[in-house]
């Protein structure tokens, strides 16, 4: 039974971390296993990832998904507080934008958003479901991208069609391969490109991602094969227990014994990579995160740093304290995962 279909249970952040907080059987704190790795508390390393979460609008809805996104969602970053971002990011040399959401090219403020960061000399990456290119009202996207040379990286679960459409609805596997078909023509993905296309693997189901280096392998031979398609690198990135993962995990009796491995899982030497520490994150409301996956939980910065990107001051977020909690076992079990793919 697909996620989309559920009612929502954990509806709220708050409800999420009552359950990540109090686990049916004991598990070790995060914070203790930081302590016995000599990484507590956890500080950020300087900014060198400005991440911007436009909002949760989405066109598809996916049963992964950790921002809960969808076509139904409201919660929008207004032109005020896009404005707010790009003031900020002026006041700083972060060499990188991350623009994500939901469909991050369907705010209204995207495009405006990346001629901007590319006015300042930032390199922009976007975070792509791919089937957005395709849509009516997004017509010249691609091309827009191309012209700005915009690094796309885009979510593919599976280079099979019943693994994809599993997890992101039926028709997604077509489209996400017509709008790769679309990128490759456009010089994405080709050797020697500078336009950068790679793309997001997540486990399907309560485990971890295999090795990155032979599931991208796979993935080259097999979309090439079958598609003709090319790209560039593969990143993979562990299921985070929140939102509409978190359902599944309780709904299918998986949430004990997936904690349970990510848990045994924990890798200092991951954990020292995390991308909480070279990432700031900008929610869409302008509030601002260590990461992405504390913006779903409602767990903004604190220790003394600043909340939201209107009161932005560099010299006190480059070595912030982060906020952590159960779900950061996720980031920092076996080879590690970010945004980047695993960090060891």
């Amino acid at each position: 039974m697909s996620l989309a279909s559920l009612q929502h249970p954990l509806a709220s952040a708050h409800e999420q971390l009552r359950v990540l907080n109090s686990p049916s059987k004991p598990q070790k704190l995060f914070e203790r296993a930081l302590e016995d790795s000599g990484l507590f508390p956890l500080t950020a390393t300087g900014i060198t990832v400005f991440q911007i979460n436009v909002g949760k609008l989405c066109n598809q809805t996916c049963r992964h998904c950790h921002v809960d996104a969808g076509p139904d969602r409201k919660e929008i970053m207004t032109r005020e507080t896009a404005e707010l971002s790009i003031a900020a990011l002026a006041q700083t040399d972060i060499p990188a934008v991350d623009i994500t959401g939901g469909a991050p090219e369907l705010n209204p403020n995207f495009r405006w958003l990346v001629t901007e960061s590319k006015r300042l000399g930032r390199q922009v990456m976007d975070r792509s479901n791919l089937s957005v290119l395709l849509l009516p009202s997004q017509a010249g996207l691609a091309e827009f991208l191309a012209e700005n040379r915009v690094e796309i990286i885009a979510s593919l679960p599976y280079y099979l069609e019943e693994q994809t459409d599993a997890q992101r609805g039926e028709g997604a596997f077509s489209k996400s391969m017509e709008a790769l078909r679309k990128l490759n023509a456009l010089g994405y993905g080709q050797p020697d490109s500078p336009l950068r296309l790679n793309l997001i693997y997540n486990p399907v189901g309560a485990y971890l991602p295999p090795p990155q280096h032979s599931i991208e392998a796979d993935f080259k031979r097999e979309l090439d094969r079958r598609h003709g398609i090319v790209f560039h690198s593969l990143y993979t990135i562990t299921n985070m227990p929140i939102s509409r993962f978190l359902e599944f995990l309780l709904r299918s009796g998986n949430y004990d014994r997936y904690m349970e491995k990510l848990v045994n899982a924990y890798n200092p030497v991951a954990a020292e990579g995390v991308m909480c520490r070279y990432t700031l994150s900008v929610g869409w409301d302008g509030t601002l995160y260590d990461c992405d996956f504390n913006q779903m939980l409602d767990l903004p910065l604190d220790h003394g740093a600043p909340r939201h990107i209107r009161d932005f001051r560099p010299d006190l977020l480059h070595r912030r304290r982060i906020v952590t909690g159960q779900h950061c076992y996720g980031c920092t079990a076996g080879s590690g995962s970010s945004c980047g793919g695993t960090t060891v």
